[in-house]
């Protein structure tokens, strides 16, 4: 996936609020589309830019499928943008 994939991802403004959405839990994808004022498609093709940067997961549950944050790309982001920061231990 790498970096490139992921701050394209973050870029977008729809895709933050998705992945705050997000930080309370697990939601479906109609349970997020409720939230933003443009159709389900386009919904959709943030969920799956998301999914291509892994920063979300997806698991069916029954008819459903339920997407959740993947803390750990996020991280991995943080710790690289911390390091450019060129702070020293002191």
């Amino acid at each position: 996936m790498g970096i490139q994939n992921t701050l394209k991802a973050l870029g977008d403004p729809i895709r933050r609020e998705i992945l705050e959405l997000l930080k309370s839990g697990r939601l479906t994808a109609g349970e997020i589309s409720e939230k933003f004022p443009v159709s389900g498609a386009a919904v959709s093709k943030h969920l799956s830019v998301l999914k291509d940067a892994d920063l979300i997961r997806d698991t069916r549950n029954g008819k459903y499928i339920l997407y959740e944050l993947n803390t750990s790309v996020l991280e991995e982001v943080m710790l690289w943008l911390t390091g450019l920061k060129g702070e020293k231990n002191d």
